[in-house]
C-alpha cells in the first residue's frame, strides 16, 4: 500500500523506468571438444582431523617407536605363496625343569650332568656317593622317574652280588632229522589198501553224523588215584580211563539197542545184536586194527581193563587171530591218547555207531554245590564224540545215549568194584 505524503515530507515525483545498463557485447566462445561422460564418483569418506593440540611442530617431533609395517604383497600368479614368518618372542622367566608338574616345584640338583633332568634329593645324592653308585645308571621308580632312596640301596646291593659269567653263545640248532622215506615211492600194503577201501565204502553206504558232549571225569580220577597202583601190581596192567568209558558205553547199549544193531536197506531188515561185542581201535606200526572184546557187557571195569591191555599188546605184536578182528557190534576209538581233543570218527561197517574219546584236560568249569551253590572249580574234562548212521539212528537217539554215558561217568559209582 503506497505511503501517503505528509506535510513534513513533501512528495517527490517517482521516476519513470530506468534504461538497461550498458553491457559489453559477448564475444563468441571457442568450441570445446566433446568429453566422454563418466559416472559420478562416490563421495570419499571425510578424513578424521586430529586435534590441533595433539600435533607438534615437525622440528620437535620425536621418532615413532615402531615404524609402520608394510602390508604383504599379494602372491604372484602361478607361484606358491611363501610361508608366514614366525614372530619370535623373547622367553619370559627362567625355564622350568621337565617332569615336575606345571608349578615347577621341587627344583634342585640333577642326577647327572649332560642333560639328565631327573630330580635327586641331597640325601639320595649323598647315599649314592657313600655306596659308590652312579646315579646315571639307576632307573628311578618314583613319580616322573625320580630316584628314591630304595633305588640307590637296590643298586648298591646288586653291585655287591657276584655276577654270573656270560652264557656262551649257543650253537645254531641242528635241522630236524628227515625221514628216510622222504623223496621215495613205495607200494601200498595190503592192510592199508583194506583200510582205505573200507573207510571209503563206509562213507558211501551210510549217512554219518557226529554228536559231541563234554564229560567231567573228576570222580573217575579220584578212584584211579586210589587204586591204580595196587591194581597194576595185582593184575599186571594199567588202569586207564578207557575201561571206565567202555563200561558206561556197553551199559548204554543195553538201554538203547538201536546203536547195537545193523541195517540192511536192500532186504529191508534191522538186526539187533544179542550181545555187546565191543571193538577197540589199536594203533600199530602197520596201521589201525580193531580187535573185538566178546560179551563186553558181562565184564566189570577190572575185567575190561585186563582184556583191553591184553588185546592191545597182542595186536601191536601181531599176535591176534582173524576171529579176534571180526564180529564187533560197536567200536570205541581213543584218539585222545595222541593229544586230540575232538574228532569225527568213521563208522566201521556194518555197525551203525562209533564212540571217540578225546584227551583229558584240566579246565575251570562252573559246578553246582548243594551247600555253596554255583562255584568255579578245576575239573578233569573230556570230549566224547559219537558218529552214528542216520539211516537207523536219529539225532535224538544219539543225544539220549550220550547223555546216559555222561551221567554214568560223572556219577562215578565204580568204587564198589574196587572195595571203596
Amino acid at each position: 500500500m503506497p505511503r501517503r505524503p505528509t506535510a513534513a515530507s513533501p512528495a517527490t515525483p517517482r521516476p519513470k523506468s530506468r534504461p538497461p545498463p550498458l553491457r559489453r557485447p559477448a564475444s563468441p566462445r571457442p568450441s570445446r571438444p566433446t568429453r566422454r561422460r563418466t559416472p559420478p564418483r562416490r563421495p570419499s569418506r571425510p578424513r578424521r582431523r586430529r586435534h590441533p593440540r595433539s600435533r607438534s611442530p615437525r622440528k620437535n617431533r620425536s621418532p615413532s617407536p615402531s615404524p609402520r609395517r608394510r602390508p604383504p604383497s599379494p602372491p604372484r600368479r602361478g607361484l606358491p605363496s611363501p610361508p608366514p614368518r614366525p614372530r619370535s618372542r623373547p622367553p619370559r622367566g627362567p625355564p622350568r625343569a621337565a617332569g615336575f608338574g606345571a608349578s615347577g616345584a621341587g627344583l634342585g640338583p640333577r642326577a647327572a650332568e649332560g642333560g639328565d633332568a631327573t630330580y635327586v634329593t641331597p640325601l639320595v645324592r649323598k647315599l649314592a656317593a657313600d655306596n659308590g653308585v652312579d646315579l646315571a645308571t639307576v632307573q628311578g621308580s618314583g613319580v616322573g622317574g625320580r630316584i628314591r632312596k630304595q633305588d640307590v640301596l637296590d643298586a648298591a646291593e646288586a653291585a655287591k652280588k657276584p655276577q654270573a659269567p656270560a652264557a656262551a653263545q649257543s650253537a645254531p640248532s641242528a635241522p630236524a632229522p628227515q625221514s628216510a622215506k622222504a623223496g621215495t615211492t613205495e607200494k601200498v600194503t595190503r592192510l592199508r589198501a583194506t583200510i582205505a577201501r573200507r573207510m571209503k565204502e563206509s562213507l558211501e553206504v551210510s549217512a554219518q553224523l557226529t554228536a559231541t558232549v563234554e564229560v567231567d571225569l573228576t570222580a573217575i580220577s579220584r578212584i584211579r588215584a586210589q587204586v591204580k597202583d595196587d591194581f597194576k601190581a595185582r593184575e599186571g596192567v594199567s588202569l586207564s580211563y578207557l575201561p571206565f568209558i567202555s563200561k558206561a558205553a556197553v551199559e548204554g547199549l543195553r538201554q538203547f539197542p538201536k546203536l547195537n544193531a545193523t541195517i540192511d536197506t536192500e532186504a529191508g531188515q534191522i538186526t539187533y545184536a544179542a550181545s555187546e561185542d565191543l571193538g577197540i581201535a589199536v594203533d600199530t606200526e602197520k596201521g589201525l586194527l580193531v580187535p573185538v572184546i566178546k560179551d563186553a557187557g558181562d565184564l566189570t571195569v577190572a575185567g575190561l581193563a585186563k582184556r583191553i591191555g591184553d588185546l592191545g599188546a597182542r595186536t601191536r605184536a601181531n599176535k591176534v587171530g582173524p576171529d579176534e578182528l571180526t564180529g564187533g557190534t560197536f567200536t570205541i576209538t581213543n584218539y585222545g591218547s595222541a593229544g586230540t581233543l575232538m574228532d569225527t570218527p568213521i563208522i566201521n561197517q556194518p555197525q551203525v555207531a562209533i564212540l571217540g574219546t578225546g584227551a583229558m584236560v584240566k579246565r575251570p568249569v562252573v559246578i553246582s554245590d548243594p551247600e555253596l551253590g554255583d562255584i568255579i572249580a578245576v575239573r578233569d574234562m573230556m570230549y566224547l564224540s559219537l558218529t552214528y548212521d542216520h539211516r537207523l539212528v536219529d539225532g535224538a537217539d544219539a543225544a539220549r545215549y550220550l547223555s546216559f554215558v555222561k551221567a554214568r561217568l560223572e556219577e562215578g559209582e565204580f568204587g564198589a568194584e574196587f572195595g571203596l
